[in-house]
């Protein structure tokens, strides 16, 4: 089971974001908090899949600042998507520099895009519940990425900066390793410009920003007409080796 934490002080728009939640599918637990106290309490003796919180919470007006450091001191990687009516071109950078995973600023959005950045953000907790549930070991030179995106990834030991659409591209190629990924699959993680040479620009993007720690880097895959492929790492060093 999915549980979800809403933290706001209103409790019509608490009930609005659950009732949004709930409606994502069956099967989502969403636990709704007023006050920092109160949630606080929760956050301790609860382990949350995603948490979901307003900035100012009654008379206290950076209560979620402190909500999101007590998750982060938690060492869990929860994901946390605020939601305020603060202003975004402030906060949202303020936001993401306290690892909230995102920042959506009230009566600016709609409940298809709320549900469209909800679920994205199930998609990344469920994928690092799956990286801790993984084996450890990686073999020397894998590829290492944040389900959470919100460190940069890591190529024999060097990190790769890359904007985020471009780390999504780079998931998206690495978790189907040795297989062709279309356009049209890569078109579901570019939330904008969704064409061919868009997507080409990404990948161009990828691969310079591997080239500049790792000068011989030929692990993406160029599969004319039909999209891309990683071959890249352990695998794509031993499918080479065979051919």
């Amino acid at each position: 089971m999915t549980r979800v934490a809403v933290i706001e002080d209103d409790p019509p728009t608490s009930d609005q974001l659950a009732g949004w939640i709930r409606s994502v599918r069956e099967g989502i637990e969403v636990d709704q908090w007023f006050t920092r106290d109160d949630a606080e309490a929760a956050l301790a003796r609860k382990s949350y899949d995603v948490v979901l919180l307003d900035i100012e919470l009654g008379r206290e007006r950076h209560a979620g600042v402190a909500l999101i450091n007590a998750i982060n001191k938690q060492g869990r990687g929860t994901p946390v998507l605020v939601v305020s009516a603060m202003p975004a071109t402030i906060y949202r950078g303020i936001m993401k520099a306290l690892d909230a995973w995102d920042y959506l600023q009230k009566t600016t959005f709609e409940e298809a895009d709320f549900i469209e950045t909800f679920l994205e953000l199930l998609r990344v907790a469920r994928e690092r519940k799956a990286k801790e549930a993984a084996p450890r070991g990686d073999a020397p030179g894998e590829l290492s990425l944040d389900p959470l995106w919100q460190r940069t990834p890591m190529w024999r030991g060097q990190r790769i900066n890359l904007p985020l659409t471009a780390q999504r591209i780079l998931a998206t190629l690495y978790q189907r390793h040795g297989e062709v990924v279309s356009y049209d699959d890569l078109f579901e993680v570019v939330k904008s410009g969704r064409n061919r040479d868009n997507v080409r620009k990404h990948v161009s993007t990828i691969r310079d920003a591997f080239r500049e720690v790792d000068a011989a880097f030929d692990g993406i895959e160029n599969v004319p007409m039909r999209g891309f492929r990683w071959v890249g790492g352990p695998r794509g060093d031993a499918r080479r080796g065979g051919a």
